[in-house]
């Protein structure tokens, strides 16, 4: 007898162009952003098409967006869609590694990720943006997204792994590194080890990366003083057997941990400047607000970055516009149901952060750059899966808030010391859809010149201390347990609510806690990195 269970749902809609051997391989390899846009105008928010032999689904929109994310590891796996990872990762590191492992791994590189390091890392950031703008001068001009790849992987390299990787190895390591980030070429995806010269150059990276690796591994053997930053950490951890990660592991994870802090943030850092020069109205508002919270020579801290509301929609608006990534994909394990439509086994499903930012009955005038939309008045990414430029659910970037650190840090230098212009027209700044993390075409230059204009240092009205409380008399907090990483801002901020052990475990002690506790809740939902936390007032 033949099952009813699964004849109700229909087969996605296929989007119609297909070639031999080819499908829709050549024209998604053009544009991607532009096919897939002209796929969900077509088919809507579900719709199938081909890259050589593998089976696409993509889903947009929040609900698609939803599924996406919410599916569990064992329906949707991230492991057998990022192969293309493995040469850059290595053989048995996170997506190459069986799931008792890799979530070992991952909770491995949690640590100098959380609120208590975090902490630490503005200071630094700071000194290496001063470091690389130190002989400017009054103007000049320079091209901004390499500057940015360059002060980005200063920043992260000495934040997450270490003296050594900083300052010893410096340009080489860079070389290494964007080696590596051009391995993520989208043919890759499909043909992970097709001997073509950008993945050559990505596995020669990788095999010099990790020589270098095992040098400091004995050299800091031979040292009594330890370290106390992301690569000694992982020389001294163990997995729950007791047994030492290898060369090859810490390796692995060491870009993992770089991924996660710098993958993206070097074109993002580019577009903010970008967008604040082709808009003239967000560029003062940024700029005032700078300079209300700063002044000329105030000083950048973890704790004054925190809240800076104008900036911080500009930067969400920058990532609504221009998400690094073109898709997030996984390999269908187990059917996957969505609305009438079933997702059989052994295709791939994937979702499109450009292409969601872009629907205009969520984001009307899409395609305006318009930080207002984030306003409390506004609020148009309220839609639970609307806004995904980091992803979300489970697999949220683990990185996004040492990313969100990284951008206020750097700006907070550059905007009140130097103001920036286009030199070449505004419509010739485009996005590069040839590699899979999308960054500005290159040349990207500007000019600058040195701020004479910068206002006295005040309090600032908007940032300074606005967290809500009404006279409600009692408030319950809701954890979405699947979305929790461990980064443990939630009991940096409210220790009475929230503990947090050193495996990332939370317990919410108090799920309705006195009311005199409510701007503490409130401030742990917000500094959530990834927005598990729901303050709920009766």
């Amino acid at each position: 007898m033949t099952s009813t269970k699964n004849t109700a749902h229909k087969a996605p809609p296929k989007m119609p162009g297909a070639i031999p051997i080819f499908g829709h391989m050549i024209d998604f390899g053009k544009n991607p952003f532009d096919y897939m846009m002209k796929l969900r105008a077509k088919l809507g928010e579900i719709g199938e098409f081909r890259m050589f032999h593998q089976e696409m689904v993509l889903l947009t929109g929040p609900e698609g967006n939803e599924a996406f994310f919410r599916a569990p590891d064992t329906q949707l796996d991230q492991n057998e869609a990022y192969k293309v990872m493995v040469p850059i990762f290595g053989k048995g590191v996170i997506f190459d590694a069986p799931p008792h492992i890799k979530d070992q791994q991952l909770k491995m590189l949690m640590p100098v990720l959380r609120d208590k390091p975090m902490r630490t890392y503005s200071k630094v950031i700071v000194q290496e943006v001063e470091e690389a703008i130190k002989d400017w001068g009054d103007s000049g001009e320079v091209d901004l997204l390499e500057f940015m790849k360059q002060l980005t992987i200063y920043t992260s390299s000495h934040c997450l792994l270490g003296d050594e990787f900083r300052y010893e190895l410096n340009e080489e390591f860079s070389e290494l590194y964007h080696a590596l980030e051009k391995g993520m070429a989208p043919v890759a995806f499909i043909f992970p080890n097709l001997p073509i010269p950008v993945l050559r150059r990505r596995d020669k990276a990788r095999v010099r990366l990790q020589e270098l690796v095992t040098g400091i591994i004995e050299k800091r053997a031979k040292k009594t003083e330890k370290s106390d930053d992301a690569f000694q950490m992982l020389i001294e951890t163990r997995y729950e057997d007791g047994s030492r990660l290898s060369p090859n592991e810490i390796t692995g994870m060491l870009i993992g941990t770089l991924f996660a802090g710098h993958h993206t943030t070097s074109g993002t850092a580019t577009w903010i400047a970008l967008e604040l020069a082709r808009n003239p109205e967000s560029y003062d508002e940024v700029l005032k607000e700078f300079d209300t919270l700063y002044g000329e020579n105030g000083e950048v801290t973890f704790e004054s970055l925190r809240t800076i509301p104008v900036f911080e929609r500009v930067i969400k608006e920058v990532l609504r516009l221009h998400p690094p990534l073109i898709f997030l994909i996984r390999k269908v394990a187990k059917d996957l149901p969505f609305k009438d439509y079933l997702i059989k086994a052994g295709k791939y499903v994937c979702v499109s952060p450009r292409v969601s930012h872009r629907i205009p009955e969520i984001f009307p005038n899409p395609d305006k750059f318009d930080p207002g939309r984030f306003t409390e008045e506004r609020q148009e990414d309220a839609t639970p899966f609307s806004w995904v430029a980091f992803g979300g659910g489970r697999h949220k970037c683990s990185g996004n808030a040492f990313a969100m650190l990284q951008l206020k840090a750097i700006h907070a230098i550059l905007l009140r010391r130097y103001k920036f212009e286009l030199v070449d027209a505004p419509e010739s700044y485009v996005d590069n859809y040839k590699e899979m993390v999308v960054q500005p075409n290159s040349p990207c230059r500007v000019r600058y010149t040195r701020r004479t204009d910068v206002e006295s240092g005040k309090t600032n009205t908007e940032s300074s201390a606005k967290t809500k409380a009404d006279s409600s008399n009692s408030f319950k907090v809701d954890v979405d347990m699947d979305f929790c990483q461990g980064h443990a801002n939630c009991m940096a901020e409210a220790a009475e609510i929230f503990k947090v052990d050193d495996k990332g475990k939370l317990t919410v002690l108090q799920d309705t806690p006195d009311n005199a506790l409510l701007k503490k809740a409130q401030s742990a939902a917000k500094y959530c990195p990834t927005n598990a936390i729901k303050i709920i007032q009766k």
